[in-house]
């Protein structure tokens, strides 16, 4: 069967998993989505941390972004590294930086060692997240079982978003941010308890049995251009796109990744081999993740200051305002395996999208005396229906038929995306909502952009994904002739 007709088939629900695998998964899981819950546990807390240091505004941007830009920055590197030296050792040396890391930040006691903590928690992430993925092919060596557990796993990420978000009220209310750190903490131990007592046999004897360079300078101008550009796009958002620091770097971003394109054609082992993101499934996949993590980026910033501005909302109300969102993605995360076995991943992406643009359609109906039960949540629930389709069947897209020996590049692929997603998309979608006269108007703009987006992308993949899919039904049928 070809890559083009896997992509409307059901995923078959007969191969045997084994009873390790099926323990050491969630174990995964849970490392994999604590790592994107650490990205959202200081936002709610960030004013607090600025009264505590006594920051200024673009000290807090530091501290927002510390965490992210090396995390997004390097995955690629930490893909390829994974992929050199297996994903268990990576895996092992991931969590004792991003543990070591998060245990020193709790106790800081100086802004410079706050962004110095955090940016090596984002170093740490950054190598645990794709030898997760190298790990978990080697559990699911069988196709259909790793394509199960991506199906699964495309949900989690955005999980630990929720659970972060909720959990920074609670805590910002209550007691010190400094305890946001313990979760973190917490699972990185039990991560490393993990790889010794509890990932099979076979993980620990995993061997690379294709020995590749480590291409570093490519991975030098991948890690900077990636984090140089999105320290732009996200400065954008408090400072405008006119000035020096945002244009500077996103314009040296830009530069750094051509010339990361154009030296990557010329050496034998890229670290971004040829036409690994051009097959047309996973360029779906990847769009499919990029844009879910914008949408979910967007509402939860968005709504988070309309309700605390505009409606005057308290930071635990607000947190409170999207249990509902959390407990959708806990649901739907629950049953995506089994909604991709029945309609296929390229299906549920697409309908996922279909499905987002309708949320996002709903609250592009925000205005200043909206009222939460009938004006929001509705929009609030079907987009993250919408959004948990597309992070399940865009996990299975983006990894399908990826070999062993390419498992953390197709990991550090797929984080990149999703990193990329909240800070290129946001900081698009809030240069747009400058157009608009007012503030609410602004973010009602923002979201009917979104909307339009979602169904453009929609289509695409439709068309895409057919087009090929037709061209190799037809050179099957000229050669069967």
């Amino acid at each position: 069967m070809t890559l083009e007709e896997q992509q409307d088939e059901p995923v078959t629900q007969g191969t045997q998993v084994s009873p390790a695998s099926k323990l050491a998964f969630p174990l995964l899981a849970v490392v994999q989505a604590t790592l994107i819950f650490t990205i959202v546990m200081i936002g709610i807390p960030l004013p607090d941390i600025g009264r505590e240091f006594g920051l200024q505004a673009s000290d807090l941007l530091l501290v927002s972004t510390a965490y992210g830009l090396p995390f997004s920055g390097l995955l690629l590197f930490g893909g390829r590294l994974a992929d050199r030296f297996g994903g268990l050792k990576l895996f092992t040396l991931g969590l004792c930086v991003f543990g070591l890391a998060s245990a020193i930040a709790a106790f800081s006691t100086h802004f410079n060692m706050m962004v110095a903590m955090r940016f090596l928690q984002g170093v740490g992430a950054a190598l645990t997240a794709p030898a997760a993925v190298a790990v978990l092919r080697t559990l699911f060596p069988d196709p259909s079982a790793f394509m199960r557990a991506m199906a699964t796993w495309g949900g989690v990420s955005v999980l630990g978003g929720g659970v972060g978000f909720l959990a920074s009220g609670v805590v910002t209310t209550w007691v010190s941010w400094r305890w946001m750190f313990v979760v973190p903490v917490l699972i990185a131990v039990i991560g490393l308890m993990a790889v010794k007592w509890v990932l099979p046999k076979e993980a620990h004897g995993q061997t690379v049995s294709h020995k590749i360079g480590l291409d570093p300078f490519g991975a030098l101008l991948a890690t900077l251009g990636i984090s140089i550009g999105s320290y732009g796009l996200i400065a954008s958002g408090e400072l405008g796109w006119s000035t020096p620091v945002v244009l500077v770097p996103v314009l040296v971003g830009l530069c750094l990744i051509v010339l990361f394109l154009a030296v990557e054609r010329r050496v034998s082992d890229p670290l971004l081999p040829k036409g690994f993101i051009g097959e047309p499934n996973r360029i779906v996949g990847l769009v499919g993740i990029l844009l879910a993590a914008a949408s979910m980026g967007l509402v939860t910033f968005l709504l988070s200051l309309f309700l605390q501005i505009q409606q005057g909302w308290t930071p635990l109300e607000t947190a409170g305002a999207f249990v509902p969102y959390t407990l959708t993605l806990l649901i739907m995360n629950q049953a995506a395996s089994r909604i991709v076995g029945w309609l296929g991943p390229l299906k549920v992406t697409i309908s996922g999208l279909v499905v987002g643009a309708v949320g996002l359609s709903l609250l592009a109906g925000i205005h200043q005396e909206v009222t939460y039960v009938s004006g929001l949540l509705p929009g609030i629930v079907i987009l993250t229906l919408g959004t948990s389709l597309m992070f399940s069947g865009s996990a299975v897209l983006s990894t399908m038929n990826v070999p062993q020996h390419q498992a953390g590049l197709a990991g550090g692929v797929m984080n990149t995306s999703m990193e990329l997603g909240p800070t290129f998309g946001l900081a698009s979608l809030m240069a747009i909502t400058g157009i608009a006269s007012d503030v609410v108007g602004g973010y009602s703009l923002a979201f009917a952009t979104a909307a339009g987006v979602y169904v453009a992308a929609a289509l695409l993949a439709w068309l895409i994904t057919r087009h090929r899919y037709q061209a190799t039904a037809r050179t099957a049928s000229e050669q069967s002739g």
